[in-house]
């Protein structure tokens, strides 16, 4: 009987196990061998509403069970168990979107219910958002290969950045109680089903990851990319102006459902806060436009364009610093790569000429003819038909011919783009570790710099494994025992 063949699919799926066990063996090991810097986490009131579900210690068969798990919930973490236990009780709550949340309290009341004699209901809420993350990290990794195999068309390239991210310096944060796993799911994953068609189910998706994390909006540009790319096709392709306006009202609507899931939060916050009538006004309450998450950022964590530039801030910097180059190194990576494939001489007309460059996993020498008022999309149909020259996909293992729709990396790179400056201008930018860490063009960049046979660009990709796994090892260190970590 033949061994089973080992898919790349399947070894993504087994790098994705492999770090989560490793990633939950090395927290434990820390909580063992070190005390917590700061306990305050295990001390949890009653609900100030009548819906607290927790039962007294006495009535618990397993006191220490739940001591542990309870006691393992840090800095952002705490938050999320105290909404799903009590929902939004302050105003600064309201700066946690519903996603986990409410997805921690339906698994613990449906799923784990059996639990909650044995341990309580709040232990069984920290063990559902333990489950459910690292469930999600691990359907994400999924997507991010399918994804990668999508753009690049080299299964090594897309293994080799799977593995990053496995590895990646936020890898903590997908494995504790916080939203990045369930974010990078639902936006991996649109991403993935908008790329292979699926524009409905990718419109869910990407709503979803709203539901998540605030930055899941901006999820809707990449859906109107695609609707202009498509509206392009219709208008100078297909000459057909209603068809491309349709297409565009189409892509509006759709990036509009991305966005209602935060602006409908907005609303819930609104009504609770500034029409209960149970509390005295709040400032924001009075805006010409009442959006509280900003203020949340602005009041309680001081977050705010160049408010993070002081001088006492420069360790933060500099420990943001390899995220952020990494981030820039990618930008500049891949626009010069559609610099040198696409070079618009007007807005009717794209010069072309024929490079060749090796990136990562991908080598390109595109061949194009101009011609004015057709679409690219018209002109890769017109060459393929032509016969003329393909992108090429080369390993080190392999060659391959194929074609990366090299276009596509441009809604990627302007995605990345806005979050680094966010990141480095408005938030606290020690964040960015996790802000920038679901994007894939950090991993793609990686993958190249990894399979790269010049050596120069070797010892960097050694830097960049060093540093990966360094800060998975600090990061289960200090962040699981309330150290400060990023």
């Amino acid at each position: 009987m033949s061994p089973a063949i080992v898919t790349p699919s399947s070894r993504a799926l087994y790098y994705a196990l492999v770090s989560r066990i490793l990633l939950l063996s090395l927290i434990a090991t820390w909580r063992v061998l070190f005390r917590p810097y700061d306990t305050s986490a295990s001390l949890n009131p009653p609900c100030l509403s009548t819906s607290n579900h927790s039962q007294p210690s006495n009535q618990i068969q397993w006191p220490r069970v739940a001591s542990a798990l309870e006691s393992s919930v840090v800095w952002d973490g705490v938050y999320f168990v105290r909404i799903a236990e009590c929902g939004y009780e302050y105003e600064q709550t309201y700066a946690f979107l519903p996603l986990l949340p409410i997805s921690m309290s339906l698994l613990s009341r449906s799923v784990f219910a059996p639990l909650v004699p044995l341990i309580g209901y709040r232990a069984v809420l920290t063990l559902s958002g333990y489950i459910l993350n690292n469930v999600a990290f691990v359907f994400a990794t999924l997507y991010l290969y399918r994804l990668s195999n999508l753009i690049l068309k080299d299964p090594v390239a897309a293994l080799r950045a799977s593995l990053l991210f496995c590895l990646n310096p936020a890898s903590i944060f997908y494995s504790s109680i916080y939203s990045e796993s369930l974010y990078a799911l639902f936006s991996i994953g649109g991403l993935y089903h908008l790329l292979s068609g699926s524009s409905t189910l990718a419109m869910l998706m990407f709503a979803l990851s709203g539901s998540a994390r605030s930055n899941g909006a901006v999820n809707a540009g990449y859906i109107c990319f695609m609707a202009l790319m498509q509206a392009i096709g219709a208008f100078f392709q297909k000459k057909k102006p209603f068809l491309a306006v349709g297409v565009l009202l189409v892509g509006f609507l759709r990036s509009a459902f991305i966005f209602a899931p935060f602006l409908l939060f907005q609303a819930y916050a609104y009504l609770n806060i500034c029409r209960s009538g149970n509390r005295e006004p709040r400032p924001w309450c009075q805006a010409n436009v009442p959006l509280l998450y900003g203020f949340i950022q602005g009041h309680y964590w001081g977050v705010g364009f160049l408010r993070y530039f002081q001088i006492k801030q420069l360790p933060n910097f500099l420990l943001a610093s390899p995220t952020i180059s990494l981030a820039l190194g990618s930008i500049i990576f891949y626009t010069r790569i559609l610099r040198n494939n696409f070079i618009p001489s007007s807005l009717l007309e794209v010069k072309s000429t024929e490079r060749k460059r090796s990136y990562g996993s991908v080598s390109t020498s595109d061949s194009m003819s101009s011609s004015k008022g057709v679409s690219m999309l018209r002109q890769r149909r017109s060459e393929r038909a032509s016969g003329e020259s393909e992108p090429t996909i080369q390993t080190s293992n392999q060659k391959k011919e194929s074609d990366p729709n090299i276009i596509l990396f441009l809604p990627f790179i302007l995605h990345l783009a806005f979050m680094t400056f966010t990141a480095f201008f408005v938030m606290h930018v020690q964040v960015s570790t996790r802000f920038l860490s679901a994007s894939p063009p950090i991993y793609w960049f990686g993958s190249h710099v990894l399979s790269s046979q010049n050596s120069s660009s070797r010892r960097w990709g050694y830097l960049i494994m060093v540093y990966f796994v360094m800060y998975i090892l600090l990061g289960s260190l200090l962040f699981s025992n309330f150290y400060p970590f990023t």
